[in-house]
């Protein structure tokens, strides 16, 4: 793998004479004839669709064809942060959309899905749209209603997606999350809700592991005796059904229509949930016609997405960009599903998400960040293992991309793709920053804030930077920010969660710079970030520098504070085994002093046997902190959410032991 500095070119934007080739370049010029308007370069679209946002968001309506049963009064009744009231009087769907594009494609496979549990599976838009219809009436009998809440302790398959799609058209609210969790944190999450139906499998393979679910779900119906529970045979296709529990079969056996609830544009559609770092974790109301907005700009004109690809998105339920990828059918894409651990056998292995791109003959891939570098420092090669001559857009989140392993998917993946790494948050359940097709991609950066989303970096006093970093911002609303969070009666936890820091302007938690030339740069979460004797110095920049010294496989970077001091910094390293950790402790410590800064430099260098990550790769800097200064790990992180939890007791008896004096 090549070393380049951020922001080397890696892909120009196209000339304006080109933009007819792609959706969001068809859809300006649209604008452009139909308004007089001129739009010479992507950032004079961008500044146009935030100065006048309303003009923007009905394009956006009127584009994609929204269906309404009855007619919006205005865009946006109030421009304000919180309290903005979008499309009000509008009787819409979320879920009306997607069935149109299903009923388009009934003959085509739209869910291809890849299971280590149950095997290869594919679903034409008719037998999706049967499921959907199946599900339902099963929903009806159990008395579910609009505006009750259907949780789902499901994996990534189809009966899932069927089921959201199921609860979401008769205008009930779903929340899912995942069979990784365990019961407390499960019930951390549906309690909250106070659910009408339940949802659940019997348990589920990971890798070469059999993982029953039968006691957790056990110990979860006990905590919610009134809710009646379905069970999904999933492991064990015939596993006994518990006492008062419906089986799968019985709940779907009867075909019916799809009844389609008209709701108002706010009304809630689906609960996401916080990571609960920082305490119980938030129950974030998503509306019907946030996420349909949004996503319809997202798929149809930032990933230039349509009819003609599949779509891999790679994420569990308990995600955001599960949500976000069922969004995908909105503009008629297909979808790959894939519910098992990628890197079984091995990374190069049958299972890793680069051979299932190719046996899928996937257009489109999002994973995380974690994984591309991963993929990157073992030395593999996809585009000579694997045939991804098909893939055209690879997105990246969860994490920053660096600079060198952009490069890398250049050289080694596809030199034709366009590289999305891409920011956002289960708070809007969208971009803040990311790509575009009219934009260049520059190595570990971010080409553009998308379409409609005013995003700025600001100082503490809420002046715009540029060339250094600043929190996040937005300054406008957007139709996907939270309707409420859930059980949040005043409101108190939702304004101070966005709206402490800067008045009527949204503080979102990531640490951004906006450079000269216009990128957009996450160097880590402001609440992450470190403090050097009054310096700020971004957890990215570590890891950049890290991820290209050789031996280093994985790393975290924590400071420990002394009450003004500079405080004590300890980077976690996972190395290969094998490796000289003597030698290496100096190669890092002139890395980082070198290429970096001496404030860089750490004071304590541990070597762990892993880093913690969630599923979708994520270090967990903050709860690994907390659980270092005493707070007790299933208290601030549920263990079953956690990769490889069991090496978590000993990587706090390492740092401690580091940081005692003497």
């Amino acid at each position: 793998m090549r070393t380049v500095d951020p922001g080397t070119l890696l892909r120009p934007a196209p000339p304006r004479s080109e933009w007819s080739a792609c959706r969001m370049g068809r859809f300006l010029e649209r604008i452009e004839a139909k308004t007089g308007r001129t739009f010479p370069d992507y950032e004079a679209a961008w500044a146009w669709s935030v100065e006048h946002l309303e003009e923007f968001w009905a394009e956006v309506w009127e584009h994609f064809e929204i269906i309404t049963h009855a007619p919006y009064e205005t865009v946006l009744a109030e421009r304000t942060m919180p309290g903005a009231r979008w499309f009000p009087g509008a009787r819409i769907n979320y879920t009306e959309h997607i069935l149109r594009s299903l009923r388009e494609r009934s003959s085509d496979v739209m869910l291809r899905s890849r299971s280590q549990t149950n095997g290869s599976l594919d679903w034409t838009g008719e037998r999706l749209l049967e499921e959907i219809g199946r599900i339902q009436a099963g929903l009806r009998r159990a008395g579910v209603r609009r505006g009750d809440r259907v949780a789902g302790y499901l994996p990534n398959i189809p009966q899932t997606v069927a089921a959201y799609l199921a609860a979401t058209a008769m205008g009930a609210i779903w929340c899912s999350v995942p069979p990784e969790m365990g019961p407390k944190s499960v019930l951390d999450r549906i309690t909250q809700l106070e659910p009408s139906l339940l949802i659940a499998i019997d348990g589920y393979r990971w890798g070469a592991k059999d993982l029953s679910r039968a006691e957790d779900l056990a110990r979860i119906r006990t905590s919610l005796p009134e809710v009646p529970v379905v069970l999904l045979p999933y492991l064990d296709e015939n596993c006994p059904v518990p006492d008062g529990a419906v089986p799968w079969t019985e709940f779907t056996h009867e075909q019916g229509e799809i009844a389609i609830e008209a709701v108002p544009f706010e009304h809630p559609l689906t609960v996401l949930f916080s990571s609960g770092t920082t305490g119980r974790p938030k129950a974030i109301v998503h509306s019907h016609g946030g996420l349909l907005l949004e996503h319809y700009k997202a798929m149809g004109l930032h990933f230039d997405m349509g009819p003609e690809d599949t779509a891999f998105f790679f994420s569990t339920t308990g995600w955001m960009v599960w949500t976000l990828s069922i969004s995908c059918l909105l503009v008629g894409a297909a979808m790959v599903l894939e519910d098992g651990d990628p890197n079984w056998p091995a990374l190069d292995g049958p299972w890793s998400q680069w051979a299932v791109l190719e046996e899928t003959q996937a257009t489109y891939f999002a994973t995380g960040s974690a994984y591309m570098a991963a993929s990157a420092h073992a030395g593999l090669r996809p585009g000579r293992t694997w045939d991804l001559s098909r893939v055209r857009e690879i997105q990246c989140s969860g994490s920053p991309l660096a600079a060198d392993v952009a490069a890398w998917v250049y050289d080694e993946v596809n030199p034709d793709v366009l590289l999305a790494p891409t920011s956002g948050g289960t708070d809007i359940c969208a971009a803040f920053v990311g790509a575009s097709p009219l934009t260049p991609v520059w190595a570990g950066e971010m080409s553009c804030r998308p379409l409609g989303v005013a995003v700025e970096s600001w100082d503490p006093e809420g002046t715009p930077l540029v060339g250094a970093p600043g929190e996040l911002v937005a300054t406008q609303p957007m139709p996907s920010m939270p309707v409420f969070f859930w059980g949040d009666g005043n409101n108190e936890r939702y304004l101070n969660s966005y709206f402490g820091a800067y008045e009527g302007v949204w503080r979102h938690g990531d640490w951004l710079i906006h450079t000269e030339r216009g990128s957009w740069v996450i160097t880590g979460r402001s609440d992450a970030t470190l403090n050097r004797g009054g310096v700020r110095l971004g957890t990215a920049e570590f890891y950049a520098v890290l991820d290209g010294v050789a031996h280093v496989d994985d790393s975290m970077v924590l400071h420990f504070e002394d009450g003004g001091g500079m405080g004590k910094l300890v980077l976690l390293v996972d190395a290969d085994e094998g490796a000289d950790t003597a030698q290496l402790e100096k190669t890092i410590r002139t890395a980082l002093r070198t290429e970096l800064s001496p404030r860089h430099v750490p004071d304590h260098i541990v070597f762990v046997e892993s880093i913690p990550r969630n599923p979708n790769g994520k270090r967990l800097e903050i709860p690994l902190k907390r659980i270092i200064q005493g707070a007790v790990l299933g208290e601030v992180l549920d263990p079953g959410a956690v990769i490889r939890a069991e090496d978590i007791d000993e990587t706090v008896r390492r740092v401690n032991r580091a940081l005692r004096p003497g």
